[in-house]
């Protein structure tokens, strides 16, 4: 039922509603349009043909199309009987450019995101992997060096010959980088021109003849001294209790840094070196201050203590080397060790300290076999800096004391009584405080606040999924509840 028109220029009381409900293919006339359009479609039989369709309902749509917003997304107009309709559905289309502009670079970034997270996700594995392998690498060449030490003992007592046999060995370290740098470098470089870039850590100069004996002589005599008392160490105590009491070391890394370099104090690190001291005070009441546990527990502390030593002055003088460097200063001392401390084993041979009959009867496969995980060792401690994270290498080293204490039961060498169990525990406990970061505390306290955090969004997650779900059964029973939360 027709109406009169309005002033505002509304003609039917559908055209009114249209209008107040704003709905978005209204225009003046709409309803009078929409009836004659649909006297236009014509009525058909199933299954027939109905050609004159399109063109009546082609022309009825040219004064929408040409009035409307083009944004419009679809008109559907049906003809209605109830013998059979021919219904015909009309898209109008999108703005050129609109959607396309929009929704490409949207994919794009998120296609870059997904692979940028995948490529970190896949590094991070990665270097688990490594790291795994490192770990197990080092602690087992560590734990074969000890142990081949104690079997040589056997049949041959040399620790300085022995000592300086394996630093001989670091000689090899360059070449063996070298050779990894022609396996894995796209743009190759001649062994010289290597040579001197990775001397680069002795000065902008190179590496000179002053600085050769400048800085080389200090380092070599403590890792000589470091491994020298390291086997002294092992002739009056287990190698458990020896390769425990060299997890010190890193005690003493910390309280060198803290007085010599000014390091940053942290008294989580002072609770590990007072941790450390305990242990290496239990471990000497643990055979009841014997006089060859006392002297083996000071050979130990003294050969961590070099180390410790070592590791603080480099870091005074050298700064931090890359992994050719590291390569480059190591072979230096190799060659540093045969020219200049060669004399020291031959004076203890004439001097009948450390004698043997020939050449001929040194158990040559022991000796080889302990210089070659010695530079094994050193090796994978530079290899897995660059590989996987650091701390992963001294995981590595501390687990060597496990695996000795595995041997040494299997020996039957070692019977643990409380005190040494609990001294090694002590140790090693105070071994892993020092890998704590200097910003541990900072660390834990973001990763405590992003759990509650997190525990916070799922908790206003599960309220608004229950208001969503209480509203929509409101709803359906025909009212509206808001909770309130």
């Amino acid at each position: 039922m027709d109406v009169k028109a309005a002033p505002n220029g509304v003609a039917t009381i559908e055209d009114r509603i249209l209008r107040i409900t704003g709905y978005y293919g209204y225009y003046p006339g709409y309803s009078s349009q929409k009836s004659t359009s649909r006297s236009s479609v014509t009525r058909c039989k199933p299954g027939a043909n109905c050609p004159s369709s399109h063109s009546g309902i082609s022309r009825q749509l040219s004064p929408l199309s040409a009035t409307e917003d083009s944004s419009a997304p679809i008109l559907e107009l049906q003809s209605r009987g109830s013998s059979g309709v021919c219904g015909h559905r009309v898209e109008r289309p999108n703005r050129s450019g609109d959607d396309g502009t929009q929704t490409h670079p949207e994919n794009s970034s998120q296609e870059n995101r997904i692979k940028a997270r995948c490529q970190s996700c896949t590094s991070m594995v990665l270097k688990a992997v490594w790291g795994l392998l490192i770990i197990l690498s080092v602690s087992s060449s560590w734990v074969g060096t000890t142990q081949i030490v104690k079997i040589t003992y056997k049949n041959f007592y040399c620790p300085f010959f022995m000592t300086w046999f394996s630093t001989n060995w670091n000689i090899m370290f360059f070449p063996v980088y070298y050779s990894g740098h022609l396996a894995t470098a796209q743009e190759k470089q001649s062994p010289m021109k290597k040579f001197r870039e990775c001397s680069r850590i002795f000065g902008e100069d190179g590496l000179t003849l002053k600085l050769f004996l400048k800085r080389t002589a200090p380092f070599s005599i403590l890792w000589t001294l470091t491994n020298y008392l390291y086997l002294l160490a092992l002739k009056k105590l287990t190698a458990t209790d020896v390769s425990a009491l060299f997890c010190c070391n890193k005690a003493f890394v910390f309280l060198l840094s803290w007085i010599v370099l000014k390091d940053r104090f942290m008294g989580v690190r002072i609770v590990a070196a007072i941790m450390a001291i305990t242990g290496i005070v239990m471990m000497a009441y643990a055979d009841n201050f014997h006089t060859d546990s006392i002297i083996g527990v000071a050979f130990a502390v003294g050969s961590a203590s070099t180390s410790a030593l070592y590791k603080v002055l480099f870091k005074m003088f050298l700064g931090s080397a890359n992994f050719g460097e590291a390569a480059h200063f190591v072979s230096t001392l190799g060659f540093f060790n045969l020219i200049f401390i060669s004399f020291t084993p031959v004076i203890l041979y004439f001097t009948k300290v450390e004698h043997w009959s020939s050449f001929a009867a040194l158990p040559w496969g022991y000796l080889c076999g302990m210089a070659g995980l010695w530079l094994a060792f050193n090796i994978l401690v530079n290899v897995g800096v660059v590989l996987t994270y650091p701390i992963l290498i001294s995981i590595g080293t501390v687990l060597s004391v496990p695996g000795n204490a595995a041997v040494d039961l299997l020996k039957q060498e070692v019977i643990f009584n409380v005190v040494r169990l609990a001294a090694t525990i002590v140790i090693c406990i105070g071994f892993l405080l020092m890998l704590l970061p200097e910003e541990w505390d900072e660390i834990t306290l973001r990763f405590i606040n992003s759990l509650k955090e997190k525990k916070s969004e799922e908790h206003v997650e599960d309220i608004t999924d229950s208001s969503v779900h209480l509203r929509t059964r409101s709803r359906a029973n025909g009212t509206v509840s808001i909770p309130l939360a």
